[in-house]
């Protein structure tokens, strides 16, 4: 099965990091300005897509968020699970701040559980998350807010 890996070094904390991932307006502001929650079941929506994303939540903490698709759509989501890594990357002596405090994060980015017969979408799928975590180092470094995507409805969920 394929798995789409990514790994990109954010001169931000790592709780900047994570909040960016966990809280409503952290995901807001670099992924999709329609995000709710049901429970432990965040919902997401795009524009021109009948119905949103839901992903669970099966972890959050200061090393690791994972999701698993619940829902039905987008079909060839079916059985997938996302996993975002976050590790501390002290500063070196040449790097702003650099004390060697932790103030980079390491961000290890995976999406895995293709089903067969999904494999095919893998690729454009694969380039849509490396546009938006460009948007998410953007975001953790510099608190620029722009989502990558814009929907007529928003949700004001936590």
């Amino acid at each position: 099965m394929p798995e789409i890996a990514l790994q990109l070094d954010i001169a931000a904390p790592r709780a900047v990091v994570l909040a960016a991932l966990t809280t409503h307006d952290g995901l807001t502001a670099w992924w999709t300005t329609g995000v709710d929650r049901d429970g432990d079941v965040l919902l997401f929506d795009f524009p021109d897509v009948p119905e949103p994303f839901r992903l669970r939540v099966e972890r959050a903490d200061r090393d690791r968020v994972v999701w698993t698709n619940a829902g039905s759509f987008p079909p060839h989501w079916a059985g997938t699970w996302i996993s975002w890594e976050l590790a501390d990357q002290p500063a070196t002596a040449d790097q702003p701040g650099g004390s060697g405090q932790p103030e980079r994060t390491r961000l290890l980015f995976r999406h895995g559980g293709w089903q067969p017969g999904s494999e095919e979408g893998v690729p454009a799928v694969a380039g849509t998350w490396a546009e938006l975590l460009v948007r998410l180092k953007d975001y953790a470094q510099s608190g620029k807010v722009q989502p990558y995507f814009v929907t007529a409805h928003r949700h004001d969920a936590p």
